[in-house]
């Protein structure tokens, strides 16, 4: 898949705290994993207005112990049923397993995952937009030169309430739903 074939654009987003309800505990199991409300309607708006929609999450729940490949697997076969059921489409999920002292290069805000999706797609992230909820989101995205964008869902209030600087004129919205409603006018 290449530039081309990406429609108007891949657009990016973290999983937990963004599509799904977010927990200090790590959600571990397809029981704790429960889609915000309006999240799978936003993912399917923008579907089919031609976007590609990818995923790129750290899961360090591996690295500690708290669940397995399997579950988390079971997991995204639930994302992508729920997305699908909705009328959207993720291409692609990838994820980072390591713990934050691995020392990987894919734990967000480590720019990895964002450039396993461009390699993934063929095409730069100069202004892709990618939607979190944590600063780590943000700062993978500045790596990267994408278009970092704060939804207040998961951790996004406390995000907000503490955001550096640099991202001080960042887009900031309630959740995914208002995210999709801003691109798809802007795509008009």
């Amino acid at each position: 898949m290449n530039a081309d074939s990406l429609g108007r654009g891949l657009i990016i987003l973290d999983r937990d705290g963004v599509i799904n309800e977010d927990s200090d505990d790590y959600i571990k199991n397809t029981d704790e994993w429960r889609a915000l409300p309006g999240s799978l309607e936003a993912i399917a708006a923008l579907s089919g207005a031609g976007f590609t929609l990818a995923v790129a999450s750290n899961q360090s729940g591996i690295a500690r112990g708290l669940f397995d490949q399997r579950a988390l697997d079971a997991m995204h076969h639930k994302m992508l049923e729920l997305v699908d059921g909705a009328g959207g489409r993720i291409s692609k999920v990838v994820i980072c397993p390591h713990g934050p002292d691995d020392g990987c290069d894919c734990r967000k805000p480590m720019p990895g995952l964002l450039e396993q999706l461009a390699i993934h797609f063929e095409t730069s992230l100069a202004g892709v937009a990618v939607i979190g909820d944590a600063l780590r989101d943000l700062e993978a995205a500045a790596a990267v030169d994408a278009t970092p964008i704060l939804v207040r869902t998961g951790k996004g209030l406390r995000t907000e309430a503490a955001l550096p600087e640099r991202f001080a004129n960042i887009a900031v919205y309630d959740d995914l739903a208002g995210v999709a409603r801003a691109l798809l006018e802007e795509a008009r």
